[in-house]
């Protein structure tokens, strides 16, 4: 005999129109932004309404061990442990494990390190990205004096000695030396598309490790979207200001011999710097790059290129002479001390002998206070697009600057990040062929 008692279902079932149900469970109060939390999912209409309401069920059932392995985790491990742990066993170079630690400590462990790992959601994640994008202070919308220390000091350092530039020329657009220098009221900044990209990739690598050890069964992080790919955007100097940059260089011959190898070669600046004198064939007029040099403030360390792959590039013989002049140089010097250049020297050095390699950050510094006096708005990595442009527009093809440049994927990074200058080429191609070819005869 038939129980007379309703059928009772577990979680909320909402029947639609079109005869599917919507199921809804209740699972929790979010952390960070003390909301309910709701797990839905729409069961679509089966052949008969009884048919239905089973898979209804089955959903429901489904949503609560999802409820209860959040509430109920096989571990109450935290973010910061599940972090820790993360970058123990992960194999990155320095420099990029570096930055994982910096947007760790900052944009991680105060937000969401305290929580429990099995009960982060995609909405605690969403939520975090919201706020990243709003603010990369964390300010939460308060307002407070952001202090250019920690120490103690004076907040006002606008005094009868240090007095304002505005106030004094009576003009508020002066530049000011001394309120570059002061506290002031705190303006909200959003962290970087691809910096929040960076805290997407860091977290689902944890995750996913979790997932592999044993303590989730799901990771939060699959079901978030990070921020879109921002889109390459290449600003090399013009033909004007790279001879402008090339004219001031030649004060210093050295310093010229470097800039003229890195505007040619398109090579990283730590490629540059952890150049050797056995890497250069002076004779094939061929540089090969088996090294670079890594730094982080004052830790330098010498590494394998970007790609761990070794890049012959050819050089022109104006460039060929100009290292020979580089290297006569060298020679002069250290025979002017009784010594002698050391056969795997570098061949931008700051001792006599070769045997230290400039920094990298030295070589940025010195490059970016070159073209300040020049009033050109650059940096050094752009001597890299220059070179990629220059070759892109001369009909280079693709395949072959990627491999000048290092550039990994057989030219698909290389096509990504000049797509506007390849297309500027071929416009101008195909301006060169209308104009040899015959013209149309009208009637």
């Amino acid at each position: 005999m038939a129980s007379s008692k309703p059928r009772r279902t577990r979680g909320n079932v909402t029947w639609l129109p079109s005869g599917s149900a919507r199921v809804s469970v209740y699972g929790g109060v979010d952390q960070v932004t003390g909301k309910q939390i709701r797990l839905r999912e729409t069961v679509t209409a089966r052949a008969t309404k009884r048919e239905t309401e089973r898979e209804a069920d089955k959903a429901v059932t489904r949503l609560l061990n999802q409820v209860d392995e959040r509430r109920s985790p096989r571990t109450e491990t935290t973010v910061n442990q599940l972090i820790d742990r993360w970058l123990d066993v992960i194999e990155v170079e320095r420099k990029t494990r570096a930055g994982y630690v910096g947007k760790i400590e900052k944009h991680i462990r105060p937000t969401i390190g305290r929580l429990p790992v099995g009960r982060v959601t995609a909405e605690t994640l969403d939520t975090l990205y919201a706020r990243l994008r709003r603010c990369r202070d964390h300010c939460h919308g308060e307002k407070y004096i952001q202090h250019r220390t920690t120490a103690e000091h004076v907040c006002d350092e606008h005094s009868a000695r240090r007095k304002c530039a505005k106030i004094v020329a009576g003009d508020p657009d002066a530049t000011c030396r001394w309120c570059d220098r002061t506290c002031r009221h705190h303006v909200c900044t959003p962290l970087s598309a691809g910096s929040v990209r960076v805290v997407h990739a860091i977290l689902s690598g944890a995750f996913q490790r979790a997932i592999r050890w044993g303590w989730i069964v799901t990771s939060p992080v699959d079901q978030v979207d990070p921020p879109s790919v921002p889109r390459p955007n290449p600003n090399p100097p013009t033909a004007e200001e790279a001879a402008q940059i090339m004219q001031a260089a030649e004060s210093d011959p050295d310093w010229s011999a470097l800039i003229w190898l890195t505007m040619t070669t398109g090579a990283r600046r730590g490629e540059i710097c952890g150049l050797r004198w056995p890497d250069v064939d002076l004779e094939r007029g061929v540089v090969v790059f088996r090294s670079s040099i890594g730094q982080i403030a004052g830790d330098v360390w010498e590494k394998d290129t970007k790609t761990h792959q070794h890049r012959r590039v050819t050089i022109d013989p104006e460039l060929v002479l100009v290292l020979m002049a580089h290297r006569e140089r060298c020679e002069t010097r250290a025979a002017e001390l009784d010594m002698t250049v050391r056969r795997d020297g570098f061949v931008f050095s700051p001792a006599i002998n070769g045997s230290v390699q400039l920094n990298p950050d030295t070589v940025t510094q010195r490059y970016g206070r070159m073209v300040k006096r020049l009033g050109i708005t650059t940096h050094l990595h752009c001597l890299r697009h220059y070179s990629a442009t220059e070759l892109i527009a001369a009909g280079v093809d693709i395949r072959t600057v990627a491999g000048r440049l290092g550039h990994a994927g057989g030219g698909s990074t290389t096509l990504r990040t000049y797509t506007a200058f390849v297309l500027e080429s071929e416009q101008r191609s195909a301006a060169a062929l209308a104009s040899r070819r015959p013209p149309m005869q009208r009637r």
